[in-house]
């Protein structure tokens, strides 16, 4: 009988799972919080992280065939809501594209003129030449663009990463003015308003990806023991560099001239100023657009072929299971495409960048977590419909450990998309109204297209078949 090798290490399923949730772009969402940040970070990630985390592995070492979220909750909830579930796992990327494909427009305008940062006509310019010449790319097979992906976040995200890190902690021991407090009243904000907490959703959404590893449980040596070893270390190296990192940008940048777009790529410019570097900036300018870029190159294939992979079980209609001669689901890449450039044009309609960038952030972390919301559950109930199934690893504490885990989850969660109707007090948004029939519309679109094509799904859909069976599942 065929056995999975066991090949991948702790350290190397550490730093895939790095790679896919350790995102510069979000560090200015958290540096508004200056101090505080450390709090806001702590308190989010013992109520979602730390859930997320473990019940990612007790599920993934338990059902360890490819398909992660998708085979779990259809095990515990059924076929319609595991399709739901990858669906909107790959429909929260559809306005997370925009999102960091516009800190790619603000990076690299530091290269000819730093006004442009906040030039609405040339984000959209950027975000839309960026996505279409990734997706024309991906047209040609996931090996094509494999090794971009690999070494752009390498030097794109770990490298500045450990430099604005390194540079704010010499900011301070030098001796040089901070923008923040440190002091007990800064660490434990008070905050009089809701306005000032919604930039919590952009945490919960720097911390969600654990699950997408899941399905290489099954390929990890000692899973019982080094699953959740790598998912604690991954989790821990990215709390470290999201929180030091924040950190970083908040006493170098007052909070009334924080950008949520070019935020990151400001600091940088403040610290090379003063250590008279400037000359390093457009340099560091090229490696962040390429970690940004080589992480949505990473992530423009992978939920496509995940949701595909439904097909084997006629998801799908036949018009979106066609494929090249690469195998590359081509009328599903040419879906997203159309949907991500409707979703772009937000930036004309937000007064500022900054806003178009946070609304966008805000719809993308709903979706995703209603996503969350259903795994928690899965877990929850499979404890009781599948308790003889063998899992490698099992959550502390038995039943009571996962009943724990799953309220924090949900609860957590709940809040988070709760928060993100209200608009932030420091943004620009414009009308309210548009503000909140933005989300709750996209919203309403993200969550009904998937029930309504399972609703008037056709048994004929399956015959079309597809180059995965479920046990090949790429998420």
């Amino acid at each position: 009988m065929f056995k999975n090798k066991r090949v991948l290490s702790v350290f190397l399923l550490a730093m895939m799972n790095v790679s896919v949730m350790a995102s510069l772009r979000n560090l200015p969402l958290v540096a508004e919080y200056g101090l505080g940040a450390v709090f806001y970070f702590t308190i989010v990630a013992l109520m979602f992280l730390v859930p997320c985390a473990l019940i990612a592995a007790e599920l993934a070492t338990g059902w360890p065939q490819a398909g992660g979220v998708y085979i779990w909750i259809r095990e515990a909830l059924g076929e319609r809501w595991g399709f739901f579930s990858i669906w909107v796992q790959w429909a929260h990327s559809l306005a997370w594209y925009p999102v960091i494909l516009s800190f790619v427009a603000s990076t690299l305008a530091y290269m000819i003129n730093p006004t442009l940062a906040e030039n609405k006509y040339y984000v959209l310019g950027v975000v839309l030449v960026s996505f279409w010449g990734m997706t024309l790319l991906n047209y040609l097979g996931i090996k094509t663009s494999s090794w971009f992906s690999t070494l752009g976040v390498l030097v794109g995200t770990l490298l500045p990463g450990i430099l604005i890190i390194s540079m704010g902690i010499l900011w301070i021991f030098s001796g040089n003015p901070s923008q923040i407090s440190f002091d007990w009243a800064s660490f434990m904000p008070a905050p009089d308003n809701m306005n000032k907490l919604v930039f919590l959703a952009g945490m919960f959404l720097a911390f969600a990806g654990l699950e997408v590893t899941a399905s290489l449980a099954g390929q990890v040596k000692d899973p019982q023991k080094n699953y959740p070893k790598a998912i604690l270390i991954a989790a821990l190296i990215t709390f470290l560099i999201f929180m030091l990192g924040s950190l970083s940008i908040a006493v170098v940048t007052p909070s009334s001239e924080m950008s949520l777009v070019s935020g990151l790529i400001d600091a940088f410019g403040r610290f090379l100023v003063q250590y008279h570097l400037e000359s390093l900036l457009p340099i560091l300018s090229v490696l962040l657009a390429i970690g940004a870029i080589a992480e949505v190159n990473a992530w423009i294939i992978g939920p496509v072929e995940g949701l595909y992979a439904t097909t084997s079980n006629g998801n799908l209609p036949p018009i979106f299971q066609k494929t090249n001669k690469k195998e590359v689901p081509t009328n599903l890449l040419l879906f997203q495409a159309i949907i991500v450039t409707c979703a772009a044009f937000v930036f004309l309609k937000m007064p500022t960048v900054s806003a178009s960038y946070w609304i966008l952030t805000a719809l993308s972390a709903q979706s995703y977590l209603i996503m969350y919301i259903l795994m928690f559950v899965s877990a929850l109930k499979l404890r009781y419909t599948r308790p003889h199934v063998h899992r490698p690893y099992r959550i502390p504490g038995g039943k009571g450990g996962m009943w724990t885990l799953t309220i924090l989850g949900v609860l957590s969660s709940l809040f988070a998309i709760c928060i993100s109707f209200v608009p932030p007090g420091r943004l620009l948004t414009g009308k309210i109204f548009f503000y909140e029939m933005f989300l709750i519309g996209g919203l309403i679109v993200m969550c009904g297209i998937p029930l309504v094509i399972y609703q008037f799904k056709k048994p004929s859909w399956a015959t079309h078949g597809s180059k995965y069976s479920v046990k090949k599942i790429i998420v």
